[in-house]
Parts: C-alpha cells; sequence; structure tokens
C-alpha cells in the first residue's frame, strides 16, 4: 500500500466511525483499518489544562544572546572600509565621490558610471530617477541622456524600466558586515520597482548611513515599520541550477555604489 492509499483509508475510517463535528473520545482509536499499525497521529491524553483564575502565566525568558551593537563607530573609516571590503567581495563596483564627498563629486561619479554604461546600449536609452532624487547629483550626466522621473502617482512601466540605460537611488541606511544597502522606497530611493527591474543600478550611500551590525540596521529601519524595504546585497546572482552563476535574475546585473 502507497502511503497516499494509508493515508486516504484513515481518512476515511476516521470519518466513518466519528460523527461530523465530533472528534472521538479520549483513549480511543479513530477507526484504524485492518492490518495497520494502531496510530492516529493525535497526542497522548494528558491532565485536563487547570481553569483559568485570572493569575498571570508563567513567562519564559528567550536569550538574546547577539550583538545588539558593533565596535565600529558608525560612518566611521572603519566601518565604510568594511562595507567596501563586503561590496567588493559581492562583484559590486564602488567609486569614491570626488572632493569632499558633496553634491558635486557624487554628481561627476554618477556622470563617469552612466558614460560608460551609455556606450554599449541603444542611443534612446534614458536614465530612470525616483521623483526625490537630489538634482545636483544629476549636474554631470552625458550630453542628451535622457532623464525620466518614476513616482508612484506617475509610474514607469515594467517594460519600459526594462529598457532604461539604469536607475540611480539613493538609501536608508547600509549595513558593513554583511555588505548589504538597504532601501526602504522614500522619495529619494523609488519604488520597488525601479531598483529591481533596470540592469543597472547606481546606489549613492553616504558615510553616515553605514551602521557596522544587521541590528543596528533594523532599530533604524523600525522607525518606519510601514515603508516597503528592499535588502541588497551586491548585485543579482543565483547557482540554483548546476551551481553556475548566473547574474541578473532578481534583479539588476550590475550594481554601482558611490560612497560619499
Amino acid at each position: 500500500m502507497s502511503a497516499r492509499d494509508e493515508v486516504l483509508a484513515r481518512v476515511r475510517a476516521a470519518l466513518a466511525a466519528t460523527p461530523s463535528g465530533e472528534l472521538p473520545p479520549t483513549g480511543e482509536r479513530s477507526g484504524t483499518p485492518d492490518g495497520l499499525p494502531e496510530r492516529d497521529g493525535r497526542p497522548a491524553p494528558g491532565p485536563a489544562p487547570a481553569a483559568d483564575d485570572g493569575a498571570a502565566t508563567d513567562r519564559v525568558d528567550v536569550p538574546r544572546a547577539y550583538r545588539a551593537s558593533g565596535e565600529l563607530v558608525a560612518g566611521g573609516a572603519e566601518a565604510v572600509a568594511l562595507l567596501v571590503d563586503r561590496l567588493v567581495d559581492y562583484k559590486a563596483t564602488v567609486h569614491r565621490a570626488e572632493g569632499d564627498g558633496g553634491a558635486t563629486g557624487i554628481a561627476r561619479a554618477v556622470g563617469r558610471i552612466l558614460a560608460e554604461a551609455r556606450a554599449g546600449a541603444p542611443d534612446d536609452a534614458a536614465l530612470v530617477v525616483p521623483d526625490g532624487l537630489d538634482p545636483a547629483w544629476l549636474a554631470a550626466l552625458p550630453e542628451g541622456l535622457v532623464v525620466r522621473r518614476d513616482s508612484r502617482e506617475d509610474p514607469t512601466s515594467p517594460a519600459d524600466l526594462d529598457r532604461t540605460l539604469g536607475v540611480v537611488t539613493a538609501c536608508r541606511v547600509a549595513i558593513a558586515e554583511t555588505g548589504t544597502i538597504v532601501l526602504d522606497g522614500e522619495p529619494d530611493q523609488g519604488r520597488r520597482a525601479v531598483s529591481l527591474v533596470p540592469d543597472l543600478h547606481v546606489c549613492v550611500v553616504l558615510a553616515e548611513q553605514v551602521v557596522q551590525l544587521v541590528p543596528e540596521a533594523v532599530r533604524i529601519l523600525a522607525a518606519h515599520p510601514e515603508r516597503p524595504q528592499t535588502w541588497i546585497s551586491g548585485p543579482s546572482a543565483t547557482s540554483d541550477i548546476e551551481l553556475e552563476r548566473v547574474e541578473g535574475v532578481h534583479g539588476p546585473r550590475r550594481l554601482h555604489v558611490i560612497l560619499a
């Protein structure tokens, strides 16, 4: 007898032996068919639960031994260096904003990345950006590059997103130890689709947004639990089939991070 037949036989026997909506009396079997082991899957009878007298139930304290904060200062040089190490290990391309890391340095880095990306793209490929992105970050774009601003009120279709040159976004927080960048859907980061559909994602991370550990990032994100989150650890890649790495399956194939 197959496992399926055994399961169905037990169900039929239980239904035949028990009136609808009732359970077999405690201690009795639920109609085990002949030739099958006597087991019905119900827990062994135990003492009846004590009456609820309003007393507080006993609580078990769950130990939380994980680190809530790291030894590295958030936004410090060591935390940023650790993030860079992890990003490079994940095959992301890291750029440092020129000068003091202000808007001018960010704009120059964005311009260089998109100029290189445009060399192998169709002439009409546009750049998509969230509607809340700092316009100063786009001050050095290649000449003639069309910029399409995306918003929830005026969203770009998935098909159009797929044809874009890429997307530029900000981020909410970056986790150095795991090399993870988190977006939470604010206007300078946009809808989740704009950072998942295009082939190229250029993400600006400010030094003060870098923390060492996941719990530190979670505390920051917990301030707005209603926001949609996207956790990014390097370019999209999978090795599910024959252990062969394939990039761009679940998101952008190329991730460029500008540290400012």
